[in-house]
């Protein structure tokens, strides 16, 4: 059994792990972030159509059968999720957090290859592989996934983004043991000028 989920591991996930796990990484520092600046309450009423918080009680439908929180542990483990499809996955276990897995947001993005092309006028200002970085962030990415993306050195990478980093186009924030950058309100104005 061991080997053949090793063997299903080769094959179907460990070629796209570090995509997946850039967008799952991605979805938990945007919550995180909406946590800090809205509340819990908005996380969990933007998580998915089928949950609500309301008055007090989270409530989720379609359920079968009602989250009973004296069974549940305390607290709530949010767990985003590259495979749940639309739905909602739920786990209880005595004295553990219930379990609440979701889609992550950007799993529409997955499989596809980004294929924005860097502006001239942009590259002309900022740099050529400066202007392909704040492009690739259109989800924050590590440095590792980024050089790998662009075919840049991990150590040009780093250069650049701490550039990028100095000059507020893009923002660093730590996810476990990486650090992911993400553009700023500043970069999407200049990728995405209005008019």
């Amino acid at each position: 059994m061991a080997e053949a989920i090793e063997a299903y591991w080769e094959l179907a996930l460990a070629p796209y792990w570090a995509r997946i796990r850039a967008v799952l990484d991605a979805d938990v520092l945007y919550r995180a972030r909406q946590a800090a600046e809205h509340g819990a309450a908005r996380v969990l009423n933007e998580l998915h159509a089928g949950l609500r918080w309301t008055d007090g009680a989270l409530r989720l439908g379609h359920r079968a059968r009602p989250l009973n929180r004296r069974t549940a542990g305390p607290g709530l483990l949010l767990i985003p999720s590259a495979f749940t499809g639309p739905g909602l996955y739920t786990l209880l276990a005595p004295s553990a957090p219930p379990q609440l897995a979701y889609p992550a947001r950007g799993i529409g993005d997955l499989w596809t290859t980004p294929s924005a092309p860097v502006g001239a006028s942009l590259a002309a200002v900022l740099g050529r592989s400066r202007a392909l970085l704040l492009t690739e962030l259109a989800a924050p990415a590590s440095t590792t996934e980024l050089a790998r993306r662009t075919g840049l050195s991990p150590s040009a990478v780093s250069q650049y983004l701490t550039a990028l980093r100095d000059a507020r186009l893009v923002s660093a924030h730590r996810a476990g043991r990486w650090v992911l950058y993400a553009r700023t309100a500043t970069a999407e104005a200049l990728l995405n000028p209005p008019g």
